[in-house]
């Protein structure tokens, strides 16, 4: 025997892994290059013969999961020109303007049924392999049952083991995203509640922290009140001293002798006051002005205040104790409705909120013209 060389399927072989160590050399092979597929794809675009069972496997797999438009490019998947009509369908989709008559698919699958060796060959193709590893839309291979195995799996970004399989993974399940969301908006509601309800504690529990108006009010008024009352007693009492002083000495001495130091006592004293008057307004005014900063301060803390703008408060009528929340309230109680201008007697109805039912003005005495059926409005 001179030479030997392999013949047949092993000849094919021996030649497929040469070119799969050439390209894997090239880098072709490698995760770095393959393109991550779209989450939710809008157009999908699919290769495979028109007529056989897989390109209606992928159309209802997708129906069922992700409606979305689907463009098959029709090609033969077996014989001479099965390799370059696939590689032509790759080149033009990948050809296809975005937004043009004919959208650019999102996602590319290259799909067919299950065969021999010498049917699945020409995806074991040269230059159908850089054809796919140069497209730049995401493509999956589908190519063969699980067993089989071809060039272009190597080289596609992902490699689905059955057509069914590609549409599986080429969408999403719409359903699951749909209860997604529906879940997601759930738990937004509980937390936007949650942090509310924490800032609404934290508020009452801030306000129970707050001194009372009456007690903060009280000290000031008191204070006020004692220094004003003091205030007029000092002056005369002040003033009388002076005229004590002056009728002690002015009775010891003769008129006619003590006509003139008498005018000059005068004078002083009079300028003396003149230089206190001042002082003593300008204490007065300052006095007066605090006076009525407390008092609109205390006009702020009224509880009748609010009556004037439209508001009434709401007492039980058994005990006059006042109504802060609407559940406190039970059907057919009696309650009392304070108002800037009177009050009227109300009972509480389950389903129309207050019924009205004598009116009194602020005396307690029936208004004339008043009737005794009168329906308040609702409140709540």
């Amino acid at each position: 025997i001179e030479t030997m060389e392999p013949a047949g399927m092993g000849a094919l072989l021996a030649q497929l892994e040469r070119l799969k160590t050439r390209l894997a050399s090239e880098g072709l092979f490698e995760l770095a290059r393959k393109q991550a597929l779209p989450g939710m794809p809008a157009v999908v675009g699919v290769i495979t013969s028109p007529t056989g069972a897989v390109i209606r496997d992928i159309l209802h797999r997708i129906r069922e999961r992700w409606p979305c438009r689907v463009i098959v490019w029709p090609v033969v998947v077996q014989g001479d020109q099965a390799a370059s009509q696939v590689r032509g369908a790759i080149e033009g989709f990948a050809a296809l303007e975005p937004g043009g008559l004919i959208p650019r698919p999102d996602l590319l699958i290259v799909a067919r049924g299950g065969g021999s060796v010498e049917d699945l060959w020409p995806f074991n193709d040269e230059a159908l392999a850089r054809a796919v590893a140069a497209c730049p839309i995401p493509l999956i291979s589908a190519v063969g049952h699980e067993t089989d195995t071809t060039l272009i799996d190597f080289v596609s970004d992902v490699r689905a083991p059955t057509p069914t399989a590609a549409a599986e993974i080429a969408t999403p399940v719409l359903a699951e995203l749909k209860a997604a969301i529906l879940d997601h908006e759930r738990r937004l509601v509980q937390s936007g509640a949650r942090a509310l309800e924490a800032r609404r504690s934290r508020l009452i529990a801030a306000s129970r922290g707050l001194p009372r108006p009456s007690d903060v009010l009280g000290l000031a008024a008191q204070r006020f009140d004692y220094a004003s009352g003091r205030l007029g007693s000092g002056l005369e009492k002040n003033v009388d001293s002076h005229r004590q002083a002056l009728l002690r000495i002015a009775g010891g001495l003769r008129v006619g002798l003590l006509q003139r130091p008498v005018e000059q006592k005068s004078l002083r004293l009079s300028e003396s006051w003149g230089r206190a008057s001042p002082s003593l307004k300008r204490q007065i005014e300052t006095a007066g002005n605090r006076l009525l900063a407390l008092e609109k301060l205390r006009q702020s803390f009224n509880p009748d205040g609010p009556l004037a703008r439209g508001f009434a408060r709401i007492h039980r009528q058994a005990t006059g104790i006042l109504v802060r929340t609407g559940a406190d309230l039970a059907a057919g109680e009696a309650v009392r409705l304070v108002f800037a201008d009177g009050e009227r007697a109300a009972v509480i109805d389950a389903e129309q909120g207050l019924a009205s039912g004598k009116t009194t003005s602020a005396r307690g005495k029936p208004k004339p013209g008043a009737s005794a059926t009168t329906v308040q409005g609702d409140l709540f």
